[in-house]
Formats: C-alpha cells, sequence, structure tokens
C-alpha cells in the first residue's frame, strides 16, 4: 500500500465567532472587559482582544499575565492573579456569558449562502470554537435559529488543549471521516486559530475584516474610506505573519476561490506542510 496525497479537499474547518457569526467578533470581548470590572480591574476592548482565539481559561490567564494588567491587580488585591485568581474571574465570565451570547448571534452577511455553495461542491463543514461547550451550546441553537448547522462542533474543553494546539480541528478531521488532514481547510479570525490549522497540517486561511483584527461591525467596515480599510488590511496582514497563513482574505465570503485554488494545487502535487 503506497501513500496517494489527496487530489481535492474534503472538509472546511470553521471558526465561530469573527466567522460565521458576530461579526467583529464582539461577543467575548465586550464579556472580558465586564468580567475584569467586577474585579475592580479595568481592561480596555484592545487588550481584550489580544489573546483571541485561545480557550477563554488561558485567554484570561494570557492577560493577567500582560504586565500592566497585572499590575493593575496588584494595586487592587495587593498581589500578582493567581491561576486562582484566574479562575475566580472566569467563573465570573462565563455566566456574564451565556447571559449575553444572543446579542451577538447574527450570522455574518452572505455567510449562510457561502457554506451553502461549498456543500454543493461535496465539502463538509467542521467547526470549533475558543467557547467552552456550555456556551457553544448555546451559539449553535442560535445559529441554527438563523438556518445554519455545521455537521461537527467541537468546543475548547471538549479536547485535553485549546488553541494554538492542533487537537480541535484532529477531532473533526477524526468526527467527519476525513482521510488525510491536508484535505482540510482551517478558516479562522485570529493568529491561535491559524497555528492551530498550521499544527494540524491543513490549509489555512486568515479572515481579515470579518473578526476580531478589525473589531468592527458590518457597517463600520463597509463605511471604512478604502484608503483606511488598505491601512488595516497592511496592519493585519503584518499580525497573522508569523502564524504564516496559506491564504488572507476579507470575510468567509472570497472563500470559494479560495477553494478552487487549493483544488487546483492538491491536484498539481502540492501539500500544506510545504507551503
Amino acid at each position: 500500500m503506497n501513500y496517494e496525497h489527496p487530489k481535492q479537499l474534503q472538509a472546511v474547518v470553521l471558526d465561530w465567532a469573527g466567522t460565521v457569526v458576530d461579526f467583529g467578533s464582539f461577543a467575548p470581548t465586550q464579556i472580558f472587559v465586564e468580567a475584569f470590572a467586577e474585579f475592580d480591574v479595568q481592561v480596555s476592548i484592545d487588550e481584550a482582544r489580544g489573546p483571541m482565539g485561545m480557550g477563554k481559561w488561558d485567554h484570561i490567564r494570557s492577560l493577567c499575565d500582560q504586565p500592566q494588567i497585572a499590575e493593575r491587580y496588584r494595586k487592587a488585591f495587593g498581589r500578582a492573579p493567581s491561576d486562582d485568581d484566574v479562575t475566580a474571574i472566569y467563573n465570573r465570565f462565563m455566566p456574564l456569558q451565556i447571559e449575553k451570547i444572543a446579542t451577538h448571534s447574527a450570522l455574518i452577511p452572505g455567510a449562510l449562502e457561502t457554506i451553502g455553495a461549498l456543500r454543493k461542491d461535496g465539502l463538509k463543514i467542521g467547526s470549533c470554537s475558543g467557547y467552552p461547550k456550555v456556551v457553544m451550546d448555546k451559539v449553535v441553537a442560535l445559529a441554527a435559529q438563523n438556518g445554519y448547522a455545521a455537521d461537527h462542533v467541537v468546543a475548547t474543553d471538549e479536547t485535553p488543549n485549546g488553541r494554538p494546539w492542533p487537537a480541535q480541528a484532529l477531532a473533526n478531521v477524526i468526527a467527519l471521516g476525513i482521510d488525510d488532514v491536508a484535505a482540510c481547510v482551517k478558516v479562522d479570525d485570529t493568529v491561535p486559530g491559524i497555528l492551530e490549522g498550521r499544527r494540524a497540517g491543513m490549509w489555512t486561511v486568515a479572515l481579515v475584516c470579518s473578526g476580531n483584527a478589525l473589531g468592527l461591525t458590518y457597517e463600520g467596515y463597509q463605511a471604512l474610506a478604502a484608503d483606511q480599510l488598505a491601512n488595516e488590511r497592511k496592519r493585519i496582514h503584518a499580525m497573522f505573519e508569523g502564524s504564516r497563513p496559506h491564504y488572507l482574505i476579507d470575510t468567509i465570503n472570497e472563500l470559494p476561490a479560495v477553494i478552487a485554488d487549493i483544488n487546483c494545487r492538491l491536484a498539481r502535487g502540492e501539500m500544506p506542510q510545504a507551503a
């Protein structure tokens, strides 16, 4: 038996907030701000967006490790934040997140039609998120009300390690019955999500404008002047550079053209690990 590389893609593994729902990825960021505020520690929206894509406990730990935030915590409590303190913030974050997730549950304009087109081309739709299952269940239910259901969903606490580890992406490969990781595309709006896909051996597509990196509503994105948008794209492309995405596009609606290009590359014998 000899190895034969895949000739075309079999599955797309999609992130949720900032990719398929919640243009600008506002649901998690605002709740981080509110959760820290309940401990009398100020965290800005921009600071909260920094580690986006990680599991939420790890996200809070990363925020607490930032010197300026650790100093604010020290002023409030007389000590640097410990893991127990992180857990306390996380335990306040969770009910706030569950309570307010519906506020930012709208599908990204055009996403439903785009995903439908991918399915017509024979692609399976996997998904994963930095949300834990208790939040993900609500996100999935709200998306279903709007017409979207992935073929498989993996929450961050359903695998031993969250992003940037590859476990969630690989759990989709197993559940969807994909025979080669090179036949998969990981689509995400965060650096940890792209690293997840890279480490899983998949093709990777970074979303520049619909998610955390730009951090605007759909209306705000549309209102940007051409030169402003060009500058933002340049900034965000630089932000993603170290994670080495194979493609960078504005929103999921540009994904079908990327899928077609990857299929051509696979047909030529190219593999994501070497690209």
